[in-house]
């Protein structure tokens, strides 16, 4: 099974999922043609796939919905509620009939040789989750727009062979910049956005053995940068109450315009 983040950060999020013979994508939140750009860059293109899981109905996660729902057809996974808030939205176009499916947090849904798991996560939007996806005994995560994490998210993180979290923000850059008073306590409130300080915690409690691959996603695009993010979560594990420290996994920042690294598991 391969991860690969084609986008990932406060413009626009788009990550692929697949095995040898299923592919999906977690969001679509960048243009149709850097969907089809990212997915070239893994020798396939919008027609392999098997799937689109929406996470919620922000713009920076549906952009390139429309298009891409348009020029193939594939079905699009969504909650009941993300379902509404897209087809309320008005913004992506007419999208055909018949190919936007239901799925429930906690319930799998099976896509050719794939065992995706939703989860629900605490957000602003209508029904948002997370996803875990299976194949053959290996399992990815992939956990942005939480403003908290609980028992519940580390129960369905647990084991991941590799992991995409959300590292949204540094506290004190939002604190001080220029975002309107309103914007800064949306992102730091219980349906906002995971900190750097605050994702590195919860990476301690999902650390072991066999874990294969980290990535920092979703960064603010004003509020964080890469170096900041990455030595923030290091160092919360490192100094955390964990066993390890950060440089015995393999650590990196998904970038916001291109693709990250393939991981394969």
């Amino acid at each position: 099974m391969r991860l690969c983040s084609i986008a990932s950060g406060s413009s626009g999020n788009c990550i692929y999922v697949g095995s040898d013979t299923t592919h999906v994508l977690i969001d679509t939140g960048i243009s149709g043609k850097k969907v089809e750009f990212g997915l070239n860059s893994l020798d396939l293109t919008t027609k392999d796939l098997d799937g689109i899981f929406v996470t919620h109905e922000h713009s920076d996660h549906i952009k390139g919905l429309g298009v891409i729902a348009r020029k193939c057809g594939i079905p699009i996974y969504a909650t009941p509620g993300t379902i509404r808030a897209i087809e309320e939205t008005g913004s992506l176009g007419k999208i055909p009939e018949g190919i936007l499916r239901e799925i429930h947090g906690d319930e799998e849904c099976v896509v050719g040789d794939l065992t995706v798991h939703p989860f629900h996560i605490s957000h602003d939007a209508a029904e948002p989750v997370g996803y875990r996806i299976s194949h053959d005994g290996r399992s990815v995560g992939v956990a942005t727009d939480m403003g908290i994490y609980n028992d519940y998210i580390v129960e369905k993180l647990t084991q991941l062979d590799a992991l995409l979290l959300e590292a949204n923000h540094d506290v004190n850059m939002l604190q001080v910049g220029r975002y309107p008073y309103y914007l800064k306590r949306r992102i730091l409130g219980e349906r906002g956005h995971l900190s750097n300080e605050t994702a590195g915690r919860l990476l301690c409690r999902l650390l072991h053995d066999n874990m294969k691959a980290i990535f920092l996603g979703h960064l603010s695009n004003e509020n964080n940068y890469e170096a900041l993010a990455y030595e923030t979560v290091c160092s919360e594990v490192t100094m955390g109450d964990n066993p390890y420290k950060a440089a015995d996994f393999k650590i990196t920042v998904a970038h916001r315009d291109r693709s990250s690294e393939v991981v394969q598991v």
